[in-house]
């Protein structure tokens, strides 16, 4: 059971620090709103990795193998992304002209953990990629696990608490710049994500329009069969 959970060790720690549109929201998000609503919202992003896990585990081959086949669901993905970032921006920036310092400040103190949540949840979820990524660590790590329940629910176990252990920590750093936020800077952090969230959008729909990553995939399913 150790070994399991030394090896699981680095494999959170690389997701913490995985540069993606999580990343840079949940940042933010503890910069602009706080600790607490910060790590609601990487709970939504781990629930849905766990999701992930729990598809990529129970799922026949051929449905992985459908998906990876099926460009159609990265670039929907993608444009999922792209449309959030868009609307985002554009909110963003119809705020700045309609409304004073103060109230947009109000506006990003609010929090809704529920929402939080959900929008951590969702903008994991909508990357297809993350998928094949957890299957990818499936088939590599579960034959040295010897695919025994036990042993690889310590390991994704560790690998989680592992990521959210790192991530707090992350959260705790971001939050010593809140007293920086100001409205202005918090404005424009914020128009910063959401050029981020485009970027990775059209990124996404790349993955769906040149599957670079399906070679790999195709390969790990010719060893497990």
């Amino acid at each position: 059971m150790l070994q399991d959970i030394l090896t699981a060790i680095p494999l959170g720690i690389f997701l913490s620090f995985l540069i993606g549109p999580v990343f840079f929201v949940l940042l933010e998000t503890s910069a602009v709103k706080g600790f607490r609503a910060a790590l609601v919202f990487d709970l939504g992003v781990v629930f849905a990795d766990i999701v992930f896990i729990v598809i990529a585990y129970f799922s026949s081959y051929k449905l992985i193998e459908s998906l990876k086949n099926d460009p159609a669901l990265f670039i929907f993905g993608g444009i999922l992304m792209l449309t959030y970032g868009i609307i985002s921006f554009i909110k963003l920036k119809k705020l700045k002209n309609d409304v004073s310092e103060e109230e947009i400040e109000f506006v990003f103190q609010k929090k809704d953990y529920r929402a939080l949540f959900i929008k951590g949840f969702l903008l994991n979820f909508i990357n297809v990629g993350v998928l094949l990524f957890w299957f990818l660590i499936l088939i590599t790590v579960g034959p040295k696990l010897e695919l025994e329940m036990s042993r690889m629910l310590t390991f994704f176990t560790s690998v989680i608490l592992t990521y959210l252990v790192v991530d707090t920590g992350k959260i705790l750093l971001a939050k010593q710049l809140k007293h920086k936020m100001t409205p202005k800077n918090t404005l424009t952090i914020k128009k910063i994500i959401s050029v981020l969230l485009i970027v990775f959008g059209i990124a996404i729909m790349l993955q769906g329009w040149f599957p670079s990553d399906q070679k790999i995939v195709k390969k790990a399913l010719e060893k497990m069969e």
